[in-house]
């Protein structure tokens, strides 16, 4: 990728060769080596590769503009751009007020570059106070006629509900331009007023199709699918986004198959899929349980991805959907391909073996995540200790409750209680689960008490049942299933007086059973039906 020969020269477009960050860390290490880092240009292609090109890098970005002493223009837009997209954009307005305090001792000075991605940031924070403060410092720049600030001036004030400061912007001039309309209709959708955004979809002159994404977005995140559909129909181009925003529209909806219809119109169209659309369809096939979709997904992701390995993203939405349709070896292969790994992968690979009955191999690849030295956060612990429960692995159990307090520093949350009393449960240790309970943090809620109740049946507890159905009681009085739970306890010891009272009181209390429900997957394409309540069904 790098060569010397007299002076140090290097192939253009560095940061073109980096896919991943192991790439990234590749490229960086053979910059030291070579003395690189010496060179602006070589650094100005390692930190855009890291900032901008490549997804989940920006973490290593931070760590090479820390390490450069003196950084130019260009390198600040290049990290507050980057870090302007992330979930954290409150970092890039950091850095643009680091980059505003140098300027004024002589250091570089924000340009025409710079306002715009701090502006979104300011957008995407609902900081309308912040934005303001930077509209200051665009006025005090002499850039505020600047097209392209005004633009994202307008979508700032419009979205943080400073609409009065958008209309003074949004002027004849700017009624000109679509981009300034798509940034009204942008502010206003993102305020949720979607009826504001309408009428200026509908009043604006000329739709680009930045205007069209933003209003059938902005239905289908609130699930309204039949207009963001009509408008979907009716647009006179599609691009990715466009798709996206109905798949994933549809994926939250429930609507899993029309996701995948559209899927296929997609393809038909020749349009290629990215990321966020294998990320949308993988998730449908998770929560449907659609395996065999879901292994089409995967051996199609598998050919982009040839030579390369998949991102962190990726793999783990593929090993979430192995596990939530039961195919434990298959979301096995993918976590032990993958290169690169962060805590939720290893989350998810352990809670799925949990879940699915290998408790053994869950504790076994969560000691070695800890040989990894990857640290586990309140889920992971979550994980092991339901393959603790599930496994009758009770001195596991009370060791890893105690590692995550002790050495972790993370303070046990009502999951990880709970957790702890349905291991005790399980294992007949009942006295020891109320005991543990009494020691608790946190106050026990009606899941906790439940989980004892139905301990107590499966033990013939009658006494602890009756303390635990109180307790559950208290906490929630109108579920059917805690009387009859209790009930039931009474029955199976021959207390057939004390299982109708139950009964009885169920009904004294208005408290009414739901009728049972039956889902049935038959042998042909979407015929997964449920019905309640009745004798027969087609």
């Amino acid at each position: 990728m790098l060569r010397k020969s007299g002076t140090q020269r290097r192939q253009p477009a560095l940061w073109r060769r980096c896919r991943s960050l192991r790439q990234i860390k590749q490229v960086h290490t053979l910059l030291v080596l070579r003395g690189f880092l010496s060179d602006p240009s070589a650094l100005r292609e390692l930190l855009f590769a890291s900032a901008v090109a490549v997804r989940g890098a920006i973490a290593h970005a931070y760590h090479v503009f820390e390490q450069i002493p003196h950084p130019d223009l260009f390198m600040y837009n290049t990290l507050i751009r980057g870090a302007a997209h992330t979930s954290a954009p409150r970092d890039a307005v950091s850095l643009y007020a680091r980059m505003a305090r140098l300027s004024s001792c002589g250091g570089v000075r924000p340009d025409k570059i710079t306002f715009p991605f701090v502006l979104r940031a300011c957008t995407a924070m609902g900081a309308g106070g912040t934005g303001a403060q930077v509209h200051g410092h665009v006025v005090k720049a002499g850039l505020e006629s600047d097209a392209f600030i005004k633009n994202a001036l307008i979508g700032m004030h419009a979205s943080c509900g400073e609409l009065g400061v958008a209309d003074a912007l949004f002027d004849c001039r700017a009624r000109e331009d679509a981009v300034a309309w798509s940034a009204m209709i942008s502010g206003c959708a993102r305020r949720g007023d979607i009826g504001a955004a309408r009428d200026l979809f509908d009043e604006c002159p000329v739709k680009d199709l930045v205007s069209w994404n933003v209003m059938i977005t902005a239905y289908a995140k609130r699930g309204e699918m039949a207009p963001a559909r009509e408008l979907f129909d009716r647009a006179p181009e599609r691009d990715v986004v466009c798709w996206n925003a109905m798949i994933s529209g549809y994926v939250r909806c429930g609507s899993h198959k029309h996701a995948m219809d559209l899927f296929e119109q997609m393809q038909r169209t020749g349009k290629k899929p990215d990321v966020i659309t294998m990320l949308s369809l993988l998730s449908a096939c998770a929560d449907s349980g659609d395996l065999d979709v879901g292994r089409r997904l995967h051996s199609s992701l598998s050919e982009k991805f040839s030579g390369t390995g998949f991102t962190v993203v990726l793999g783990n939405a593929l090993i979430h959907m192995y596990a939530k349709c039961g195919s434990m070896k298959s979301a096995l292969e993918v976590f032990w391909v993958m290169r690169d790994k962060d805590v939720s992968t290893w989350n998810s690979i352990i809670g799925g073996l949990a879940l699915h009955g290998h408790a053994l191999e869950s504790v076994d690849v969560f000691k070695k995540m800890l040989k990894e030295k990857v640290r586990p956060d309140e889920i992971t612990f979550v994980a092991v200790l339901i393959a603790c429960s599930h496994g009758g692995m009770v001195d596991k159990g009370r060791e890893y409750f105690n590692l995550m307090q002790q050495q972790y520093r993370i303070e046990p949350n009502v999951k990880h209680y709970g957790c702890m009393v349905d291991m005790l449960g399980r294992a007949g240790l009942l006295k020891e689960a109320f005991e543990f309970i009494d020691t608790m943090k946190v106050e026990p809620n009606s899941v906790i008490w439940r989980t004892l109740l139905g301990a107590c049946r499966v033990h013939g507890e009658i006494e602890l049942a009756e303390h635990a159905n109180r307790q559950l009681l208290k906490a929630r009085s109108d579920d059917s299933g805690d009387y009859v739970l209790l009930s039931n306890i009474y029955a199976s010891a021959g207390e057939w007086l004390e299982s109708e009272k139950m009964r009885k009181l169920m009904d004294d209390s208005g408290v009414n059973k739901e009728a049972g429900r039956t889902v049935v997957d038959g042998s042909t394409k979407d015929s997964v039906q449920s019905f309640r309540g009745s004798k027969s069904h087609p």
